[in-house]
């Protein structure tokens, strides 16, 4: 599923929002992102993590997931991955969009994106002028970004981990690459987050979640609902 672009010929659609819910590991949790309208739907190979899903279960629930709702993204959220990851990945679900959140340099999502030909979304995270000025050079070798909260030195997971980040330092930016917004986005927060960034997409993991790697469709719903909501009044 591509994503609105502003370059590079993907196609724009202004008046949409693209919303993402990762770390599904269920049946029942991509049930209730489909159920909610996700766009893209996020499953993480990623050992560390609450959320991870070998590839069995990985290709059981996107085949769930393309049943409910074909026209939805599937996304591979990777951690420093090799080739070999990469292609085991491939061959097991088939994903529309490889999200890089290691430590990945820009020659080495450009080397993803020039072999693999699918979509390559590089996350990042801001705490800074200067991790936004990083950005703009990664926008230069990928499809899309996604800008997360900058995790702490001795956090265990690069994502996921529930920590917003100083929104003003990316209002207004453009990178020339759709970018979601991520970074401990709730049903509470998402709107005033939506109004301030003007994103093309909202990426939520833990903030629509009971416990780590536990999805609650109640919350799922209301996240959805609420970034929805505020697209709306963002037009008027």
């Amino acid at each position: 599923m591509p994503m609105p672009a502003d370059t590079r010929g993907l196609p724009v659609q202004k008046a949409s929002l693209l919303i993402k819910i990762c770390g599904l590991n269920t049946p029942q949790a991509v049930e209730a992102a489909v159920a909610a309208g996700a766009d893209l739907l996020g499953f993480v190979f990623f050992p560390k993590s609450p959320r991870y899903v070998v590839h069995r279960e990985a290709a059981e629930l996107t085949a769930l997931a393309r049943r409910l709702a074909p026209g939805a993204g599937i996304v591979a959220l990777t951690v420093d991955a090799s080739d070999a990851d990469l292609e085991a990945i491939i061959g097991a679900i088939a994903p529309d969009w490889l999200q890089l959140h290691g430590g990945e340099t820009p020659e080495r999502v450009a080397a993803v994106r020039e072999r693999f030909k699918g979509g390559v979304m590089k996350a990042l995270g801001v705490g800074s002028a200067g991790d936004v000025a990083r950005a703009h050079r990664f926008a230069e070798v990928a499809d899309s970004l996604l800008l997360d909260a900058k995790p702490a030195a001795d956090a265990v997971l690069p994502g996921g981990n529930g920590i917003p980040f100083d929104h003003r330092l990316i209002a207004g930016e453009r990178f020339g690459v759709p970018f979601l917004l991520s970074g401990g986005l709730h049903a509470d927060n998402v709107a005033d987050a939506i109004r301030l960034v003007r994103p093309q997409g909202v990426d939520v993991s833990s903030g629509v979640e009971s416990a780590p790697g536990v999805k609650d469709a109640a919350r799922i719903a209301a996240f959805v609902r609420a970034a929805r909501e505020a697209l709306d009044m963002v037009r008027q």
